[in-house]
């Protein structure tokens, strides 16, 4: 299996030889459709001069003059009606010509080979060094006509430079093959890290620290994956402390129904222990009954997509519902009442604040003493819902209320030992909740042997 590395390096270099042909190639475009007319041209040109200046000083040694015109960077190639010719300056690769091609330029016709070369997409024609690839000119020698072919020679013209230039892709070739390797592994250097972490994840270390001190994607994606394994650290945390908790919760009434089912097995029982007995398992049935109704709503509240079912409806009447339903608690208790609710028309999922107003009123008649106040107040303010329950009860600790809203999270100090065991800590974590799917925010202030306010503020759209 092909590393990312590898990858990387290997399609960096395809691409640099992909791009190396393809600029070849379009380079070799221009040369025939730009310069090999102008080269034509300009070789035209040199040939006119040549034998301007030969004919205006027929004194002149004609190989001398031809052989001093080579050496300054030309090939030419001289012929006479009889196919017998010399050549001047460098080699020719190929010395194959026509004899129609010389003949015709011995009669007095231009010979265009530079322009008219054929093209093709691997072959530049200004390189190509034969002879047919020269430009011919008539010349008149002693009063005997010739042809005189001539192209550049390449090689002189470029001398050592052509030495300098292939250096110089070699080299550039080789350090561009060193640099993208060492780059790529720069490159890649993070996401090796990464793909550790992942493994690491998933053999349960989260103790991971990725040291990536960069500002670009990759930095970004270590960034957000750093997160990420903090986010998972403390939800596995949570995870292990809601299961040990649920496990905890449970264990405790089934612990106490099984004791007490084996005590009824006596037989020396008086009916008055019996029926005691039965009332306890009966209890704590319930208490896991409430258990299991709590833990299946937090379940479907942490799935949030889709949960709410908004209606228009009057909170006040809602509470006032509940505060009905709840009457023998609170009767029984002698607890007084105060209601302020006025009619108050709220947006939400009615079957969801139910729960929140029936768990903060029941909440607040446990924590209550025989004989305590209970006030209830409902009002709009600007685009908001207002809901407040306050009680004269025990109250909360200082240290306890940053905590309530914890899933199983009881606070004993300012309250009795029989309530604490049968809250099972999740009815503030079901308002929180739900009160968060609304958008809104509950606060609470509260002091020990005084009293406790809950704020419930709703968006009322």
């Amino acid at each position: 299996m092909r590393t990312l590395y590898l990858r990387i390096v290997i399609t960096t270099l395809v691409v640099m030889i992909f791009s190396s042909l393809l600029a070849f190639i379009i380079s070799n475009a221009y040369y025939q459709s730009n310069l090999k007319p102008h080269n034509d041209k300009r070789i035209t040109g040199m040939a006119h001069d040549i034998v301007t200046f030969y004919e205006k000083n027929q004194n002149v040694n004609i190989d001398a003059y031809l052989e001093s015109i080579g050496k300054l960077g030309y090939q030419i190639y001289l012929v006479n009606e009889d196919n017998k010719g010399s050549f001047y300056g460098g080699e020719y690769r190929k010395k194959d010509l026509d004899t129609k091609i010389i003949n015709s330029v011995i009669a007095g016709q231009e010979y265009h080979g530079i322009a008219n070369f054929p093209s093709s997409a691997f072959i530049t024609g200004f390189f190509d060094n034969v002879l047919t690839n020269t430009v011919g000119v008539p010349l008149v020698i002693n009063d005997e006509p010739y042809a005189m072919f001539l192209r550049s020679d390449v090689e002189v013209q470029f001398g050592e430079l052509r030495f300098f230039f292939a250096l110089l892709l070699v080299v550039t070739s080789l350090l561009s093959i060193i640099f993208v390797t060492v780059s790529t592994r720069y490159l890649v250097k993070p996401i090796t890290k990464l793909t550790e972490a992942t493994k690491q994840i998933t053999k349960g270390k989260y103790d991971i620290e990725l040291q990536v001190n960069r500002s670009d994607e990759i930095g970004v994606l270590a960034s957000n994956f750093s997160e990420m394994v903090r986010s998972i650290e403390q939800l596995e945390e949570m995870r292990q402390e809601f299961v040990s908790n649920v496990s905890h919760e449970i264990q405790t009434p089934l612990a106490s129904i099984k004791g007490f089912a084996q005590m009824l097995q006596e037989k020396d029982l008086l009916e008055e222990q019996q029926r005691h007995y039965l009332s306890i398992i009966e209890d704590e049935s319930q208490r896991l009954s409430q258990l299991s109704k709590q833990l299946l709503t937090l379940a479907s509240l942490d799935k949030e997509q889709g949960i709410l079912e908004k209606t228009t409806f009057d909170v006040a009447a809602q509470i006032k519902q509940i505060v009905t339903v709840t009457q023998w608690s609170w009767r029984e208790k002698e607890l007084a009442l105060d209601l302020d609710l006025p009619t108050t028309n709220l947006t939400g999922d009615q079957k969801l604040l139910y729960q929140v107003w029936t768990n903060l009123l029941t909440n607040s008649i446990k924590y209550s003493n025989p004989g305590d106040s209970i006030s209830i107040r409902v009002w709009s303010e600007d685009d908001y819902c207002c809901i407040e329950i306050e009680d004269t009860g025990v109250g909360i600790s200082e240290e306890d209320i940053p905590h309530i809203f914890t899933r199983f999270y009881k606070g004993d100090k300012s309250r009795s030992r029989q309530d604490v065991r049968n809250s099972s800590g999740l009815g503030l974590a079901i308002v929180k909740k739900i009160i968060d799917l609304h958008n809104g925010k509950i606060e609470v202030s509260s002091q020990q042997r005084i009293g406790t306010t809950f704020k419930v503020t709703l968006p009322n759209m």
